[in-house]
Protein backbone atom coordinates (compact mmCIF):
# COMPACT_ATOMS: atom_id res chain seq x y z
CA UNK A 1 0.00 0.00 0.00
CA UNK A 2 1.68 3.38 -1.45
CA UNK A 3 1.42 6.27 1.84
CA UNK A 4 1.61 9.42 2.52
CA UNK A 5 2.86 10.57 5.49
CA UNK A 6 1.90 14.31 6.50
CA UNK A 7 3.30 15.56 9.79
CA UNK A 8 1.80 19.45 11.16
CA UNK A 9 3.90 20.32 14.27
CA UNK A 10 1.49 22.66 15.97
CA UNK A 11 2.24 24.78 19.11
CA UNK A 12 0.40 22.36 21.26
CA UNK A 13 0.21 19.23 19.18
CA UNK A 14 1.81 17.00 16.69
CA UNK A 15 -0.18 15.79 14.65
CA UNK A 16 0.37 12.78 11.89
CA UNK A 17 -1.78 11.62 9.08
CA UNK A 18 -1.05 8.68 6.96
CA UNK A 19 -2.84 8.93 3.53
CA UNK A 20 -3.30 5.72 1.02
CA UNK A 21 -2.73 7.81 -1.59
CA UNK A 22 -3.78 5.84 -4.58
CA UNK A 23 -7.64 4.48 -3.11
CA UNK A 24 -7.43 8.06 -1.48
CA UNK A 25 -8.22 7.20 1.77
CA UNK A 26 -6.46 8.20 5.64
CA UNK A 27 -5.32 5.19 7.02
CA UNK A 28 -5.12 6.20 10.52
CA UNK A 29 -4.43 9.79 12.65
CA UNK A 30 -2.88 10.40 16.10
CA UNK A 31 -1.39 13.19 17.94
CA UNK A 32 1.15 13.88 20.85
CA UNK A 33 1.59 17.19 22.78
CA UNK A 34 4.08 18.78 20.88
CA UNK A 35 7.75 18.91 23.23
CA UNK A 36 9.05 21.87 22.10
CA UNK A 37 10.29 22.89 25.16
CA UNK A 38 12.67 19.97 24.63
CA UNK A 39 12.93 18.31 21.63
CA UNK A 40 10.21 18.38 19.43
CA UNK A 41 11.14 14.60 17.69
CA UNK A 42 10.07 12.89 21.01
CA UNK A 43 6.66 14.53 20.31
CA UNK A 44 7.04 13.25 16.94
CA UNK A 45 8.13 10.02 18.17
CA UNK A 46 5.60 9.61 20.58
CA UNK A 47 2.71 10.38 17.88
CA UNK A 48 4.45 7.91 15.69
CA UNK A 49 4.55 4.94 17.83
CA UNK A 50 0.70 5.84 18.54
CA UNK A 51 -0.23 5.55 15.17
CA UNK A 52 2.12 2.17 15.27
CA UNK A 53 -0.04 0.56 17.65
CA UNK A 54 -3.38 1.69 15.44
CA UNK A 55 -2.07 0.81 12.11
CA UNK A 56 -0.82 -2.30 11.09
CA UNK A 57 2.99 -0.78 8.99
CA UNK A 58 3.77 -3.92 7.68
CA UNK A 59 2.49 -3.71 4.64
CA UNK A 60 2.60 0.32 4.33
CA UNK A 61 5.08 1.66 1.91
CA UNK A 62 5.51 5.35 3.01
CA UNK A 63 6.77 7.15 -0.59
CA UNK A 64 6.76 10.64 0.96
CA UNK A 65 6.68 12.19 4.40
CA UNK A 66 6.12 16.13 4.75
CA UNK A 67 5.38 18.75 7.30
CA UNK A 68 4.79 21.76 8.36
CA UNK A 69 5.04 23.27 11.33
CA UNK A 70 3.75 26.35 13.81
CA UNK A 71 5.98 24.63 16.68
CA UNK A 72 8.38 27.35 18.75
CA UNK A 73 5.13 30.33 17.93
CA UNK A 74 5.72 29.40 13.53
CA UNK A 75 6.93 32.39 11.75
CA UNK A 76 7.23 35.88 13.79
CA UNK A 77 7.63 38.54 11.47
CA UNK A 78 8.21 42.39 11.74
CA UNK A 79 6.16 44.20 8.68
CA UNK A 80 7.49 48.07 8.27
CA UNK A 81 5.69 50.15 5.74
CA UNK A 82 4.89 53.96 4.76
CA UNK A 83 1.59 55.22 5.58
CA UNK A 84 -0.21 52.67 8.79
CA UNK A 85 -3.30 52.19 6.48
CA UNK A 86 -1.54 51.07 2.81
CA UNK A 87 1.94 49.54 2.54
CA UNK A 88 1.86 48.93 6.19
CA UNK A 89 -0.98 46.92 5.97
CA UNK A 90 -0.69 45.62 3.00
CA UNK A 91 2.75 44.47 4.42
CA UNK A 92 0.95 43.19 7.18
CA UNK A 93 -1.53 41.19 5.26
CA UNK A 94 1.29 39.72 3.02
CA UNK A 95 3.20 38.22 5.87
CA UNK A 96 -0.10 36.76 7.53
CA UNK A 97 -1.13 34.93 4.28
CA UNK A 98 2.08 33.80 4.04
CA UNK A 99 1.88 31.99 7.53
CA UNK A 100 3.53 34.38 9.53
CA UNK A 101 2.37 35.33 12.95
CA UNK A 102 2.70 39.73 13.05
CA UNK A 103 4.81 40.94 15.59
CA UNK A 104 4.56 44.26 15.19
CA UNK A 105 3.83 46.97 12.19
CA UNK A 106 5.68 50.03 11.96
CA UNK A 107 5.25 52.70 9.46
CA UNK A 108 6.95 56.11 7.79
CA UNK A 109 11.14 56.93 8.79
CA UNK A 110 11.83 54.61 12.22
CA UNK A 111 14.02 56.03 14.70
CA UNK A 112 16.66 54.48 16.48
CA UNK A 113 14.85 53.60 19.19
CA UNK A 114 12.54 51.50 16.83
CA UNK A 115 15.12 49.79 15.87
CA UNK A 116 16.79 48.92 18.85
CA UNK A 117 12.98 47.43 20.12
CA UNK A 118 13.00 45.15 16.22
CA UNK A 119 16.65 44.30 16.94
CA UNK A 120 15.69 42.86 20.88
CA UNK A 121 12.53 41.31 19.26
CA UNK A 122 11.87 37.78 19.32
CA UNK A 123 11.80 37.61 15.52
CA UNK A 124 12.27 35.52 12.37
CA UNK A 125 12.09 38.04 9.71
CA UNK A 126 11.72 41.82 8.19
CA UNK A 127 9.15 42.25 6.09
CA UNK A 128 10.23 45.83 4.61
CA UNK A 129 7.58 47.84 2.02
CA UNK A 130 7.14 51.24 1.16
CA UNK A 131 5.77 53.31 -1.26
CA UNK A 132 3.99 52.75 -4.72
CA UNK A 133 6.05 52.01 -7.80
CA UNK A 134 7.44 55.62 -8.71
CA UNK A 135 6.11 57.05 -5.89
CA UNK A 136 8.09 57.76 -2.08
CA UNK A 137 11.40 56.55 -2.31
CA UNK A 138 13.07 58.43 0.64
CA UNK A 139 11.06 56.10 3.83
CA UNK A 140 12.45 52.59 2.88
CA UNK A 141 15.52 53.76 1.73
CA UNK A 142 15.67 55.45 4.93
CA UNK A 143 14.68 52.48 6.86
CA UNK A 144 17.18 50.48 5.01
CA UNK A 145 19.69 52.22 6.43
CA UNK A 146 18.58 52.43 9.49
CA UNK A 147 18.23 48.19 9.57
CA UNK A 148 21.84 48.12 8.70
CA UNK A 149 23.12 50.43 10.90
CA UNK A 150 21.44 48.61 13.55
CA UNK A 151 22.99 45.11 12.45
CA UNK A 152 20.07 43.53 12.28
CA UNK A 153 20.74 39.46 12.02
CA UNK A 154 17.13 38.42 10.98
CA UNK A 155 16.14 37.87 7.17
CA UNK A 156 15.03 40.72 5.31
CA UNK A 157 12.49 41.17 2.47
CA UNK A 158 12.05 43.70 0.55
CA UNK A 159 8.66 44.31 -1.15
CA UNK A 160 8.54 48.17 -2.05
CA UNK A 161 9.08 50.85 -4.51
CA UNK A 162 10.63 49.19 -7.13
CA UNK A 163 11.97 52.94 -8.05
CA UNK A 164 13.90 52.96 -4.44
CA UNK A 165 15.72 48.81 -5.27
CA UNK A 166 19.53 49.96 -6.02
CA UNK A 167 19.98 52.55 -3.05
CA UNK A 168 17.80 49.97 -0.88
CA UNK A 169 20.32 47.25 -2.06
CA UNK A 170 23.36 49.89 -1.22
CA UNK A 171 21.72 50.26 2.11
CA UNK A 172 21.42 47.76 3.34
CA UNK A 173 25.39 46.57 2.19
CA UNK A 174 27.06 43.09 2.54
CA UNK A 175 26.28 42.54 6.39
CA UNK A 176 22.58 42.21 5.83
CA UNK A 177 20.37 38.98 4.51
CA UNK A 178 17.78 40.46 2.17
CA UNK A 179 15.48 38.52 -0.67
CA UNK A 180 14.19 41.44 -3.27
CA UNK A 181 10.82 41.13 -4.13
CA UNK A 182 7.85 42.50 -6.24
CA UNK A 183 6.10 45.75 -4.60
CA UNK A 184 3.21 44.57 -2.20
CA UNK A 185 1.52 47.89 -2.72
CA UNK A 186 2.92 48.55 -6.98
CA UNK A 187 0.09 50.97 -7.04
CA UNK A 188 -2.73 53.01 -4.57
CA UNK A 189 -4.58 50.60 -2.80
CA UNK A 190 -4.18 47.58 -5.10
CA UNK A 191 -2.41 44.46 -2.96
CA UNK A 192 0.23 42.43 -4.95
CA UNK A 193 0.78 39.60 -1.90
CA UNK A 194 1.66 36.82 -4.07
CA UNK A 195 5.29 37.06 -4.44
CA UNK A 196 6.72 38.26 -1.26
CA UNK A 197 4.32 35.50 0.38
CA UNK A 198 6.10 32.94 -1.76
CA UNK A 199 9.73 34.73 -1.15
CA UNK A 200 8.38 34.55 2.84
CA UNK A 201 7.71 30.96 2.70
CA UNK A 202 10.96 29.61 0.89
CA UNK A 203 12.71 31.42 3.99
CA UNK A 204 10.94 29.63 6.00
CA UNK A 205 11.40 26.74 4.53
CA UNK A 206 15.34 27.14 4.46
CA UNK A 207 16.27 29.48 7.36
CA UNK A 208 13.61 29.59 10.11
CA UNK A 209 13.01 25.54 11.58
CA UNK A 210 14.07 26.51 15.24
CA UNK A 211 12.43 24.82 17.75
CA UNK A 212 14.49 22.64 19.61
CA UNK A 213 15.19 19.19 18.23
CA UNK A 214 13.75 19.97 15.02
CA UNK A 215 17.56 20.29 12.58
CA UNK A 216 16.87 16.40 13.42
CA UNK A 217 13.42 16.57 11.70
CA UNK A 218 15.55 16.40 7.84
CA UNK A 219 16.97 13.02 9.20
CA UNK A 220 13.51 11.40 9.48
CA UNK A 221 11.48 13.66 6.80
CA UNK A 222 11.84 15.25 3.91
CA UNK A 223 11.65 18.63 5.65
CA UNK A 224 9.24 21.27 6.20
CA UNK A 225 7.31 22.48 3.47
CA UNK A 226 5.27 25.44 5.05
CA UNK A 227 4.13 26.86 8.26
CA UNK A 228 0.77 25.20 9.27
CA UNK A 229 -1.62 28.53 8.65
CA UNK A 230 -0.58 28.25 5.25
CA UNK A 231 -1.20 25.38 4.65
CA UNK A 232 -4.74 25.75 5.68
CA UNK A 233 -4.70 28.73 3.82
CA UNK A 234 -4.03 26.49 0.47
CA UNK A 235 -6.82 24.06 1.28
CA UNK A 236 -9.12 26.31 1.98
CA UNK A 237 -8.01 27.92 -1.27
CA UNK A 238 -8.41 24.62 -3.73
CA UNK A 239 -11.68 23.42 -1.73
CA UNK A 240 -13.33 26.75 -2.54
CA UNK A 241 -11.78 27.06 -6.12
CA UNK A 242 -11.56 23.67 -7.45
CA UNK A 243 -9.30 22.70 -10.18
CA UNK A 244 -8.84 21.77 -14.17
CA UNK A 245 -10.57 18.51 -13.48
CA UNK A 246 -12.37 18.81 -9.37
CA UNK A 247 -15.24 21.79 -8.96
CA UNK A 248 -14.93 23.73 -6.04
CA UNK A 249 -17.56 24.32 -3.34
CA UNK A 250 -17.43 28.14 -3.71
CA UNK A 251 -16.80 30.87 -0.91
CA UNK A 252 -15.96 30.17 2.82
CA UNK A 253 -14.31 30.87 5.29
CA UNK A 254 -12.10 28.39 7.54
CA UNK A 255 -12.34 29.19 11.43
CA UNK A 256 -8.71 27.13 13.29
CA UNK A 257 -9.17 27.60 17.00
CA UNK A 258 -5.74 26.83 18.45
CA UNK A 259 -3.87 26.94 22.19
CA UNK A 260 -2.34 30.09 21.38
CA UNK A 261 -4.14 31.36 18.26
CA UNK A 262 -7.18 31.85 16.64
CA UNK A 263 -6.40 31.97 12.68
CA UNK A 264 -9.43 33.07 10.42
CA UNK A 265 -9.20 32.43 6.51
CA UNK A 266 -11.85 33.72 4.02
CA UNK A 267 -11.48 32.43 0.34
CA UNK A 268 -13.82 35.07 -1.53
CA UNK A 269 -13.70 38.53 -3.28
CA UNK A 270 -15.57 40.00 -0.36
CA UNK A 271 -17.11 42.81 -2.60
CA UNK A 272 -20.31 44.51 -1.45
CA UNK A 273 -23.66 42.60 -1.78
CA UNK A 274 -26.30 44.94 -1.12
CA UNK A 275 -27.25 47.73 -3.56
CA UNK A 276 -25.96 50.88 -2.20
CA UNK A 277 -22.61 50.49 -0.67
CA UNK A 278 -19.72 51.26 -1.80
CA UNK A 279 -16.23 49.68 -1.11
CA UNK A 280 -13.35 51.96 0.34
CA UNK A 281 -9.90 51.36 1.46
CA UNK A 282 -7.38 48.83 0.38
CA UNK A 283 -7.74 46.06 -1.61
CA UNK A 284 -9.08 42.78 0.03
CA UNK A 285 -7.10 39.67 -1.00
CA UNK A 286 -9.22 36.95 -2.60
CA UNK A 287 -7.53 34.48 0.08
CA UNK A 288 -7.43 36.55 3.38
CA UNK A 289 -5.90 34.87 6.73
CA UNK A 290 -6.28 36.88 10.08
CA UNK A 291 -4.16 35.62 13.15
CA UNK A 292 -5.50 36.73 16.88
CA UNK A 293 -2.34 36.00 19.21
CA UNK A 294 -4.49 37.13 21.92
CA UNK A 295 -7.06 34.40 21.46
CA UNK A 296 -6.44 31.01 22.13
CA UNK A 297 -7.19 28.05 24.63
CA UNK A 298 -4.19 27.63 26.61
CA UNK A 299 -0.93 29.98 25.86
CA UNK A 300 -3.35 32.38 25.10
CA UNK A 301 -6.08 31.87 27.78
CA UNK A 302 -6.15 35.17 30.24
CA UNK A 303 -5.59 37.19 26.79
CA UNK A 304 -8.95 36.11 26.08
CA UNK A 305 -10.26 37.39 29.08
CA UNK A 306 -8.57 40.34 28.48
CA UNK A 307 -9.94 40.83 25.65
CA UNK A 308 -13.52 39.90 26.01
CA UNK A 309 -14.14 41.76 29.27
CA UNK A 310 -16.35 40.57 31.73
CA UNK A 311 -19.25 41.59 29.90
CA UNK A 312 -18.87 39.73 26.57
CA UNK A 313 -17.51 36.44 29.00
CA UNK A 314 -20.63 36.78 30.91
CA UNK A 315 -22.19 36.26 27.21
CA UNK A 316 -21.04 33.32 26.69
CA UNK A 317 -19.93 31.15 30.43
CA UNK A 318 -22.53 31.15 33.16
CA UNK A 319 -19.96 32.80 35.43
CA UNK A 320 -21.75 31.87 38.80
CA UNK A 321 -21.26 28.57 38.53
CA UNK A 322 -17.42 29.32 38.91
CA UNK A 323 -15.78 30.77 42.24
CA UNK A 324 -13.89 33.10 39.90
CA UNK A 325 -14.16 32.96 36.23
CA UNK A 326 -11.31 34.72 35.83
CA UNK A 327 -9.00 32.04 37.81
CA UNK A 328 -10.48 29.43 35.47
CA UNK A 329 -8.33 31.27 32.43
CA UNK A 330 -5.16 31.71 34.32
CA UNK A 331 -5.67 27.84 34.89
CA UNK A 332 -5.18 27.15 31.32
CA UNK A 333 -2.62 29.81 30.77
CA UNK A 334 -0.01 28.34 33.91
CA UNK A 335 -1.22 24.97 33.03
CA UNK A 336 -1.42 24.77 28.61
CA UNK A 337 -0.92 20.70 28.94
CA UNK A 338 -4.64 21.13 30.71
CA UNK A 339 -7.32 19.08 29.76
CA UNK A 340 -10.92 19.36 30.58
CA UNK A 341 -12.45 16.33 32.19
CA UNK A 342 -15.63 17.19 34.56
CA UNK A 343 -18.29 19.18 33.23
CA UNK A 344 -17.61 22.69 34.44
CA UNK A 345 -13.99 22.68 32.89
CA UNK A 346 -15.64 21.56 29.39
CA UNK A 347 -18.77 23.99 29.75
CA UNK A 348 -15.64 26.84 30.73
CA UNK A 349 -13.72 25.45 27.49
CA UNK A 350 -16.81 25.95 25.68
CA UNK A 351 -17.21 29.40 26.48
CA UNK A 352 -13.80 30.69 25.46
CA UNK A 353 -14.50 28.75 22.54
CA UNK A 354 -17.59 30.71 21.43
CA UNK A 355 -15.74 34.55 22.58
CA UNK A 356 -12.63 32.82 20.13
CA UNK A 357 -15.07 32.39 17.11
CA UNK A 358 -17.06 35.98 18.31
CA UNK A 359 -14.23 38.03 18.50
CA UNK A 360 -11.84 36.54 15.90
CA UNK A 361 -14.61 36.93 13.05
CA UNK A 362 -15.79 40.43 14.25
CA UNK A 363 -12.39 41.47 13.38
CA UNK A 364 -11.83 39.24 10.22
CA UNK A 365 -15.06 40.72 8.79
CA UNK A 366 -15.91 43.98 6.93
CA UNK A 367 -18.18 47.03 8.35
CA UNK A 368 -20.32 49.18 6.86
CA UNK A 369 -19.94 52.89 7.37
CA UNK A 370 -22.50 55.68 7.07
CA UNK A 371 -21.22 58.74 5.56
CA UNK A 372 -23.48 61.32 6.22
CA UNK A 373 -23.65 64.04 3.08
CA UNK A 374 -25.57 66.59 1.41
CA UNK A 375 -26.83 64.04 -0.95
CA UNK A 376 -27.91 62.14 2.06
CA UNK A 377 -26.98 58.73 3.49
CA UNK A 378 -23.57 57.18 1.57
CA UNK A 379 -22.96 53.59 3.23
CA UNK A 380 -19.19 52.16 2.42
CA UNK A 381 -17.92 48.93 2.85
CA UNK A 382 -14.39 48.55 4.65
CA UNK A 383 -12.92 45.04 4.55
CA UNK A 384 -14.82 41.63 3.23
CA UNK A 385 -18.49 41.21 2.35
CA UNK A 386 -18.84 37.52 4.14
CA UNK A 387 -22.43 37.88 4.77
CA UNK A 388 -23.14 35.46 1.97
CA UNK A 389 -20.43 33.18 2.19
CA UNK A 390 -21.36 29.28 1.80
CA UNK A 391 -19.52 27.04 4.10
CA UNK A 392 -18.05 27.96 7.49
CA UNK A 393 -15.34 25.32 8.51
CA UNK A 394 -14.45 24.84 11.84
CA UNK A 395 -11.31 23.12 13.05
CA UNK A 396 -8.72 22.91 15.85
CA UNK A 397 -8.95 20.50 18.74
CA UNK A 398 -11.71 22.25 20.77
CA UNK A 399 -13.97 22.14 17.62
CA UNK A 400 -13.34 18.42 16.28
CA UNK A 401 -13.16 17.27 19.77
CA UNK A 402 -16.72 19.08 21.17
CA UNK A 403 -19.44 17.89 21.86
CA UNK A 404 -21.57 21.01 20.25
CA UNK A 405 -19.37 22.64 17.23
CA UNK A 406 -22.38 23.91 16.24
CA UNK A 407 -22.82 26.27 19.21
CA UNK A 408 -18.81 27.45 18.89
CA UNK A 409 -19.68 28.33 15.42
CA UNK A 410 -22.63 30.26 15.23
CA UNK A 411 -21.20 32.40 18.23
CA UNK A 412 -18.93 34.20 15.05
CA UNK A 413 -22.82 34.87 12.65
CA UNK A 414 -24.01 37.76 12.29
CA UNK A 415 -26.58 39.76 14.60
CA UNK A 416 -28.68 42.38 14.70
CA UNK A 417 -26.05 43.40 17.47
CA UNK A 418 -23.73 44.56 15.57
CA UNK A 419 -25.97 45.87 12.70
CA UNK A 420 -22.70 46.98 10.61
CA UNK A 421 -20.71 44.01 10.42
CA UNK A 422 -20.64 42.12 7.39
CA UNK A 423 -20.18 38.72 9.06
CA UNK A 424 -21.62 35.56 7.93
CA UNK A 425 -25.18 35.04 7.82
CA UNK A 426 -26.19 31.72 7.21
CA UNK A 427 -23.93 29.69 6.27
CA UNK A 428 -23.51 25.58 5.95
CA UNK A 429 -21.48 24.65 9.17
CA UNK A 430 -18.90 21.92 8.26
CA UNK A 431 -16.21 20.54 10.57
CA UNK A 432 -12.87 19.12 9.83
CA UNK A 433 -13.11 15.76 12.25
CA UNK A 434 -10.23 14.48 10.82
CA UNK A 435 -7.90 17.11 11.46
CA UNK A 436 -6.72 16.88 7.47
CA UNK A 437 -7.27 20.16 6.23
CA UNK A 438 -2.96 21.27 7.03
CA UNK A 439 -2.26 17.56 5.38
CA UNK A 440 -4.86 18.33 2.56
CA UNK A 441 -2.77 21.58 2.01
CA UNK A 442 0.66 20.02 1.75
CA UNK A 443 -1.00 16.96 -0.29
CA UNK A 444 -2.12 20.10 -2.50
CA UNK A 445 1.59 20.90 -3.53
CA UNK A 446 1.72 17.67 -4.93
CA UNK A 447 -1.48 16.68 -5.89
CA UNK A 448 -4.44 19.31 -5.82
CA UNK A 449 -7.28 17.27 -7.79
CA UNK A 450 -6.81 14.25 -4.78
CA UNK A 451 -6.96 17.09 -1.95
CA UNK A 452 -9.77 18.50 -3.12
CA UNK A 453 -11.71 15.08 -3.42
CA UNK A 454 -10.44 13.95 -0.14
CA UNK A 455 -11.66 17.52 1.36
CA UNK A 456 -14.56 16.76 0.02
CA UNK A 457 -14.88 13.23 1.46
CA UNK A 458 -13.51 13.60 4.95
CA UNK A 459 -15.23 17.65 5.94
CA UNK A 460 -18.49 16.69 7.85
CA UNK A 461 -21.51 18.82 7.47
CA UNK A 462 -23.24 19.44 10.89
Amino acid sequence: MNCYLFIDFGSTFTKLTLVDIDNEEIIGTDKSYTTVETDVMIGFENALNNLKEKVDFSNINIVKTTACSSAAGGLKVVAIGLVPELTAEAAKRTALGAGARIIKTYSFKLNDSELEEIKNANLDMILLAGGTDGGNTESIIHNASMISKHGIKVPVVVAGNKSAVDDVKAALGDNINYVITENVMPTLNQINVEPARETIRNIFMENIIKAKGMERVHEFIEGIAMPTPAAVLRAARVLSEGSEVEDGIGDLIVLDIGGATTDVHSISDGMPTKGGVTFRGLEEPFAKRTVEGDLGMRYSSLAVYEAAGLRTVKKFIDVENYDSVEEEFRKRYEHTDFVATDKLDKELDLGMAKICTYLSMGRHAGVVKVVYSPLGNLYNQEGKDLSEVKYLIGTGGIIINNEKPEEILKSGLYTTDEPDSLRPTSPKFMVDKSYILSSMGLLAMIDEDKAIRMLKKYLVEI
